[in-house]
């Protein structure tokens, strides 16, 4: 582990050993989630989300809090409508979306879109995706790579997809005040 990783470790250690209660301050949202018990995201000096680190990150209230902890992929108005039948805003998160060949079957309770892959990264454990939907926007993909091997890029560039991830991974968000 890195030292940062290792101190993060040792002052959550210390804290439970001692009993107290530690305000802790942070820009990182990894450093956030790691140190946390529960987390306040704010916003222009509110509190936009108060809760545990993994309703926050799961369940965000806001597309403000979706787009600062973590990374989400937001649909707005005819593009979610495209998808959920609604013009809510929602946020996904890309490590729930799978990629299926273009015609392959819908997972049962899934939402699904289709679409073209416009750009892949590379980045070692995990591949990252930018996958323009057919029905407007485009969605961030992250799959691990569990196959162990790079994956190629300029192959994939243009590639039909589908997009399938499970309906309650589709977080319907509020707009901040």
């Amino acid at each position: 582990l890195k030292l940062r990783q290792q101190m993060q470790i040792e002052l959550k250690a210390i804290q439970q050993q001692v009993g107290i209660t530690f305000i802790y301050v942070t820009h990182d949202q990894e450093e956030a989630l790691t140190m946390s018990d529960r987390i306040a995201v704010f916003n222009q000096g509110r509190i936009e989300q108060f809760g545990a680190p993994s309703d926050v990150y799961e369940h965000p209230a806001t597309a403000f809090v979706a787009g600062f902890v973590g990374v989400s992929n937001m649909l707005r108005g005819a593009a979610a409508a495209a998808i959920t039948g609604s013009e809510q805003s929602v946020a996904i998160r890309p490590e729930k979306i799978r990629m299926l060949a273009p015609d392959a079957p819908a997972p049962d309770g899934a939402h699904t879109a289709l679409g073209h892959i416009r750009d892949v990264v590379y980045l070692g454990v995990l591949t990252r995706y930018l996958v323009d939907l057919d029905s407007g926007g485009a969605l961030v993909v992250i799959a691990q790579n569990l196959d162990g091997g790079a994956v190629d890029a300029r192959a994939a560039q243009g590639r039909p997809v589908r997009l399938a991830w499970p309906r309650e991974h589709t977080q319907p968000v509020g707009v901040s005040e």
